[in-house]
């Protein structure tokens, strides 16, 4: 995924856009629990989890394709 002006991880966006995720009953409390705990707010502790997993996997497409065939082919022996 290229990253360029219009995708940017390394600042929040100074908007954001609207969208709805369905949690686990499970993750939605963890989340809840830590903005009680820690203070803020449960949606800015989840987008900062997406981002920095984001930041993480930036594993280019072409090597994430050719791991996930390597395996599946093993798979199917």
């Amino acid at each position: 995924m290229a990253h360029d002006a219009e995708y940017s991880l390394d600042q929040p966006p100074a908007s954001q856009a609207d969208c709805s995720v369905e949690l686990d009953p499970d993750l939605h409390r963890w989340f809840q629990d830590l903005a009680r705990c820690c203070g803020g707010e449960a949606t800015a502790l989840v987008n900062a989890v997406l981002r920095d997993h984001v930041r993480r996997s930036a594993e280019p497409l072409e090597r994430t394709l050719r791991r996930v065939l390597r395996e599946e082919l093993r798979k199917a022996g």
